[in-house]
C-alpha cells in the first residue's frame, strides 16, 4: 500500500513554472488547417524557450531566431537596422505571445550536426557579437528598428558549449575552446547587463557536465560577471536523479558565490539511453510512460527548493515532442500533465503533500477556496505491477471532488469514486496520473 497525505491548510511555498517548454505553437496557415495553437493556448504555458526553432519551417525555419540568421553579414554595420532580418522571428515571437507564453530567448545558434558549421563557430569579434545581441533585445523590448515593447525578461547566452570537449572534431554547439567560450560569455554578459539592467541575462545552457560547470562558474565569477540565471540540461529516466542533480548544482552555485541566482533546467525529457535504447526512448516519449515521466518530473521539481524552473524539450514538432502528434498536431498523452499542472499553478500556493513510495509523486495546491492535487505513479521498470493508493486529506472537505485519470486507456476520464471522510483507496496501473479538484 502506498500512502499519500494531503494537507490543504498548510501552505509550503509558491507554485513554480515547472510547465514551461522549448518552442511555441504551430499556427495553421491559409493553405492548410493543421495547427495546435488552440490546444497550446489552453495549457497557459508560462515560457517558451526559442532554442532549435530554426529547425522547423512552421516557425520560419533557417531565417528564425539564430543570431547569424537575423544578422547574416557579420561585417555589416551593427547600428544599421538594414543589417538585420527580423521578419520571420517577428512573426514567431508574435505567435508565442498571442497563444499565451512569454518568449525565453536563446542568443546563439541551434545545434548543428552537419559537416559544415554556420552559427556555432566562435564570433570573429566577441564585443561586436554582444552589440548585435543588444540590438536584437532592443528590437523586441524597446521598439528599435520598427520593433516591439514585449515583456521578454529572459535572455540566454548560447546553448550547450560543453557538449563536445576541447579537441573534438565536428563540434556541434561551440566550435571554440572552453576558455574562448568563457571569454565570450564574460564580454556578452557584462555588456548586456549594463545595457539592460532590468532584464535577466544568463546561460549557458550547459549539457550537464558538472566539472565543466564549476570551471566555468569559477572563471566568470573571478571576472565579476553578472549572472541572473544559470541554465542546464538533463535527459534521463528517473525523476529523483534530476532532483538530486538540481541540489548539487544549487550547492555549486552558492559555493562559487552566485547565491540567489536562478537555477533553470531548460532542456529535459525521458531518455533511457542515447544509443542502444534510443528508439525505445522515443517510443516512450510519445506514450503514457513519457506522460507519467513528465508528471513525475514536474512534481519532483516543484517539491525541490533548489530548482526554479523546468522547460520541457520540446514543443516543436519532432522526436522529443510528447505533447502533440507530429502529423495531426492533436494532443498526445503527454499533453495532459501540462494541463493538470497549469491548473495547479493557477492556484499559486503549494500545499503540503507527502508520499511514502518513491515511485508515487504527489503535489497539491490551494487558494483557500479551490483545492487541487496531482498524484503520479511512474516506474522506469516495465515489469512493475499496479500500486494500491491510500489517500488521506486534511485541511479541506473534499467530498464530491472530481477525480480524473490519465493512463494507457483513459485520458482525463472522470472516475466514479467519492472521497469519503477525506479518504480514498485506489488502484493505479503502472504509469498513471490522477488529478483531484474541488
Amino acid at each position: 500500500m502506498s500512502n499519500i497525505f494531503l494537507d490543504f491548510s498548510q501552505t509550503i511555498g509558491k507554485m513554480k513554472p515547472m510547465h514551461a517548454v522549448n518552442n511555441g505553437p504551430v499556427v495553421a496557415g491559409n493553405e492548410q488547417t493543421r495547427g495546435n495553437q488552440h490546444d497550446y493556448l489552453a495549457l497557459h504555458l508560462p515560457y517558451a524557450r526559442t532554442h532549435d526553432a530554426s529547425f522547423y519551417a512552421g516557425y520560419g525555419g533557417e531565417h528564425t531566431v539564430d543570431i547569424h540568421a537575423i544578422f547574416p553579414n557579420f561585417d555589416a554595420d551593427v547600428n544599421d537596422p538594414n543589417s538585420y532580418d527580423f521578419a520571420c522571428t517577428d512573426n514567431y515571437m508574435k505567435q508565442i505571445i498571442t497563444y499565451g507564453s512569454r518568449p525565453f530567448y536563446r542568443l546563439g545558434s541551434k545545434i548543428e550536426h552537419e559537416v559544415k558549421k554556420y552559427g556555432t563557430l566562435p564570433p570573429k569579434d566577441f564585443k561586436k557579437w554582444a552589440q548585435i545581441c543588444e540590438h536584437i533585445i532592443a528590437h523586441y523590448t524597446e521598439g528599435w528598428a520598427d520593433g516591439f515593447k514585449y515583456d521578454m525578461e529572459y535572455w540566454e547566452i548560447w546553448n550547450e558549449p560543453d557538449i563536445d570537449p576541447d579537441g573534438a572534431t565536428n563540434k556541434k554547439c561551440w566550435g571554440g575552446t572552453e576558455v574562448e567560450f568563457a571569454n565570450m560569455f564574460i564580454i556578452a554578459s557584462k555588456h548586456l547587463k549594463a545595457r539592460f539592467p532590468h532584464l535577466k541575462i544568463g546561460g549557458p545552457a550547459s549539457v550537464g557536465d558538472e566539472e565543466w560547470m564549476r570551471r566555468f562558474l569559477e572563471r566568470i565569477k573571478a571576472e565579476n560577471t553578472p549572472l541572473d540565471f544559470f541554465s542546464w540540461h538533463w535527459y534521463w529516466s528517473e525523476p529523483y536523479d534530476m532532483s538530486i542533480k538540481a541540489t548539487r548544482i544549487r550547492k555549486m552555485l552558492d559555493e562559487v558565490g552566485y547565491i540567489g541566482v536562478e537555477s533553470i533546467l531548460n532542456e529535459w525529457n525521458y531518455v533511457r539511453c542515447w544509443t542502444t535504447q534510443f528508439v525505445y526512448s522515443i517510443k516512450q516519449i510519445i506514450g503514457i510512460k513519457g506522460a507519467a515521466f513528465t508528471s513525475a518530473c514536474m512534481s519532483a521539481g516543484q517539491n525541490n527548493d533548489d530548482l526554479d524552473m523546468l522547460m520541457y524539450y520540446d514543443a516543436r514538432p519532432g522526436t522529443f515532442n510528447g505533447l502533440f502528434d507530429f502529423y495531426t498536431m492533436e494532443p498526445l498523452k503527454g499533453y495532459y500533465p501540462f494541463l493538470m499542472f497549469s491548473r495547479l499553478y493557477e492556484l499559486k500556493n503549494q500545499a503540503l503533500a507527502k508520499s511514502d513510495d518513491e515511485c508515487v509523486y504527489a503535489i497539491c495546491a490551494s487558494n483557500g477556496e479551490r483545492h487541487r492535487a496531482m498524484i503520479t505513479y511512474y516506474a522506469e521498470n516495465d515489469n512493475e505491477g499496479p500500486r494500491f493508493i491510500s489517500l488521506n486529506v486534511t485541511g479541506a472537505d473534499m467530498t464530491g471532488a472530481r477525480i480524473l485519470l490519465l493512463d494507457e486507456t483513459h485520458t482525463m476520464s472522470e472516475l466514479p469514486f467519492n472521497i469519503i471522510n477525506n479518504h480514498l483507496d485506489l488502484r493505479l496501473e503502472r504509469n498513471s496520473v490522477i488529478f483531484i479538484e474541488k
